[in-house]
């Protein structure tokens, strides 16, 4: 059992914690079917196209093993800043419907975030329905959960685009 002298400190501890926990949902509709949408996210060179090289920056590097357990790594630069690095690792893929995955993102050496994303892609009258949910930890000197709410719309707005070719 804690005694209060400990729980004091603890308690003292969590509010200086620099870790921002949040998650946050984003529905989108595509008016195409869902194999396509799921093809967006499974095949390396069209998802390099909407997720890596729009956007407003240069992208460095990427390279993708798109099966449970596969690793996905994307390096790229805005202006002439430091490399912004998203190293992702799939925990569960279902055809058509379903994508898991764990990913980090770090600026130069420095991580600034842990995220676990769900898509799930639904069929509907008109296309496809998708849900996309983020679980994200924010370290000191991350994008913050709204900036990345807010990149992700951008990405889906850029898949979108892909989707129309």
């Amino acid at each position: 059992m804690k005694s209060e002298a400990n729980y004091g400190v603890e308690k003292a501890t969590m509010k200086e914690r620099s870790v921002i926990h949040s998650t946050f949902v984003i529905e989108r509709s595509y008016p195409t079917t869902p194999q396509r949408v799921f093809a967006a996210f499974s095949d390396p060179s069209k998802k390099s196209r909407w997720f890596a090289e729009g956007g407003g920056s240069v992208m460095e590097e990427f390279e993708m093993d798109f099966r449970v357990g596969g690793v996905e790594r994307t390096r790229f630069r805005f202006n002439e800043g430091p490399a912004c690095t998203n190293e992702t690792i799939y925990q569960d893929i279902v055809p058509d419907r379903r994508i898991v995955f764990a990913y980090t993102m770090a600026l130069g050496d420095k991580r600034f975030s842990s995220s676990q994303a769900t898509v799930e892609l639904l069929p509907a009258e008109k296309g496809t329905e998708l849900i996309f949910t983020e679980q994200g930890a924010f370290f000191e000197g991350s994008d913050g959960p709204q900036i990345r709410e807010e990149g992700w719309r951008q990405l889906f707005e850029q898949l979108a685009t892909e989707l129309e070719s």
